[in-house]
């Protein structure tokens, strides 16, 4: 009898486990977790906040640090694995920082979501908010172009990866140099783990909702 336990008990968590949402988490150093212990990344905080909400889902970080948005189309074949069921693509902002063209982050974006739809995954897409430096052209079309692919393939969309970061500015009556740096890591670039904190809070029902489209599907 008690090795029947067993094995029943081997089968449930094999079911629960399988009717977990995988999500590939594809995107640069802020989803890869630069600078920070691991714990403390992106990927990890989110899980914790997703395993906090009783969300069925396991994040996989498929974040490299430095990488734009053609490297995200290179390696996106190889991300899409049997197991993903969804994925979260946050990229683009190397490619403003070294002032890419804005037509080909759109390009590249564009085959991410196709070979998305091709594997039959479901996707948030993250945008992301342009500096002023380059123009207000350069500034358009680059934020511009996140919302017009979302509607495009028809994919959830999350308007701006530092949307929890901002929300927090505009609550705070001290200078913009005070409320959101103290939410970076030394370089101004990176978010400090309580900065991440506050993207993931934000971010976190989104994510949610991107589980429940996948569950909703396969009923």
């Amino acid at each position: 009898m008690r090795k029947v336990l067993i094995c029943f008990a081997f089968i449930l968590g094999s079911t629960a486990q399988a009717e977990e949402v995988v999500i590939a988490a594809l995107g640069d150093s802020l989803t890869q977790g630069y600078g920070l212990p691991a714990e403390e990344g992106f990927v990890p905080q989110l899980q914790a906040w997703l395993d906090a909400e009783g969300v069925e889902a396991t994040v996989v970080n498929a974040g490299v640090s430095g990488d734009t948005t053609a490297g995200g189309l290179a390696r996106v074949d190889w991300t899409l694995t049997p197991e993903v069921d969804a994925m979260i693509v946050t990229l683009g902002g190397n490619d403003m920082l070294r002032g890419l063209d804005p037509a080909q982050a759109r390009g590249n974006i564009d085959g991410i979501l196709a070979a998305a739809e091709q594997a039959k995954v479901d996707v948030l897409l993250v945008g992301m908010s342009a500096p002023g430096n380059y123009g207000a052209g350069y500034k358009a079309d680059f934020e511009g172009l996140y919302p017009a692919l979302a509607a495009q393939y028809e994919t959830l969309f999350y308007p701006d990866f530092f949307t929890g970061l901002l929300a927090e500015e505009k609550g705070a009556a001290t200078a913009r140099s005070e409320t959101i740096q103290r939410y970076f890591q030394g370089d101004g670039i990176h978010p400090n783990a309580e900065g991440v904190s506050l993207i993931v809070g934000d971010i976190g029902p989104s994510v949610a909702a991107l589980t429940a489209q996948v569950i909703d599907q396969d009923r």
